[in-house]
């Protein structure tokens, strides 16, 4: 089969991304991968939609680095989606908010076009429109997630700061990789009003009771079509553990992975969210999973794979594209 992974900007992309390892994996099995990044993507005058794209070069890699290096610099060409089997929507709107505005809705936009053009799309795009913003949380069961208020009025984040205690969490509604995220208590009492507005100037906030168990990290936990990623009776998910000082457990934000087990909670929260993320085309999506309260859905470009790989001594990504090829077999009716 042949897989376009759109990505934000290909230049810029790491050897330690889960994208990365996907399209290698992909690559290993005998599949055609291209990569393409959001400004290159064009609607062509047949009403295709089209993409100036790199191939990766058709011999064997010993590394995730030499892979995207080779990839990087090969020429681009255009192909469209008469050729393309999957398009993967990898790349992260969020990430394009300040500098590129432009580029925060296009990868959603042209995968819809696509889709109906027979290409399947991961994650749906229809589903990604659905949960572009953290918003998305709130569709699901009150019992899995931490109570919530979302606004851009200040009187709104006072009133739920009281009720919980003097000690919130404060984030922005549209973004990711931890950036701009506040733990707000009494220390923070003379620079409240002007962390609310800072955060407001870009749009609404999310306000989230803080549950002690942050405190201990959290755990990303992979689902694919709505059901835990697992390989031999290993379970892809890690634990984040937040440096001294800081609230936030991403990995680029400094924090450390270990590997994770299920847990009671995590089968309680998963019962919950499953469902509605099976039928939302959401194929594969990062949990981010405080104590037994969902605090995110990781939906565009979910990142840990490699971590829980390496910590699980199995290959998950083998799994994850093995899944596509049945996804794609049960579309052409080859199932």
């Amino acid at each position: 089969m042949t897989i376009l992974f759109v990505v934000n900007q290909v230049r810029k992309e790491s050897p330690g991304y889960t994208t990365t390892a996907l399209a290698l994996e992909a690559h290993r099995r005998g599949h055609t991968v291209y990569y393409v990044g959001i400004g290159d993507l064009v609607y062509l005058s047949d009403g295709r939609v089209g993409a100036h794209c790199r191939k990766a070069p058709n011999r064997e890699f010993r590394s995730l680095r030499t892979f995207l290096e080779a990839l990087i610099e090969e020429d681009k060409q255009l192909t469209s989606s008469s050729e393309w089997d999957v398009m993967w929507l990898r790349n992260d709107p969020a990430a394009d908010m300040e500098k590129r505005p432009w580029a925060q809705d296009a990868g959603v936009l042209f995968g819809q076009l696509a889709s109906k053009q027979g290409v399947l799309v991961l994650n749906h795009p229809d589903g990604l429109v659905k949960a572009s913003n953290k918003i998305y949380l709130q569709y699901f069961p009150e019992s899995v997630r931490p109570q919530t208020v979302v606004t851009r009025n200040m009187d709104d984040v006072e009133a739920f700061y009281r009720a919980q205690n003097h000690r919130i969490i404060l984030k922005p509604l549209k973004g990711s990789g931890g950036k701009n995220v506040f733990l707000l208590d009494k220390k923070d009492d003379k620079n409240r009003k002007q962390i609310v507005e800072a955060i407001c100037r870009d749009g609404f906030a999310i306000a989230q009771e803080y549950l002690p168990a942050a405190k201990k990290g959290d755990t990303r936990l992979f689902l694919m079509d709505g059901r835990p990623l697992m390989k031999a009776d290993k379970v892809a998910a890690i634990q984040r553990i937040q440096q001294a000082g800081e609230i936030r457990s991403n990995i680029h934000q400094g924090a450390r992975a270990k590997g994770a087990t299920m847990t009671k909670g995590m089968k309680t929260i998963i019962e919950a969210v499953g469902p509605l993320l099976r039928e939302d085309g959401m194929f594969l999506v990062g949990l981010d999973i405080v104590g037994d309260k969902l605090m995110e859905i990781n939906v565009f470009s979910p990142g840990g794979l490699i971590h829980a790989s390496e910590f699980h001594q199995v290959d998950f990504m083998e799994e994850v594209i093995i899944a596509v090829e049945q996804k794609v077999a049960n579309l052409k009716g080859n199932p």
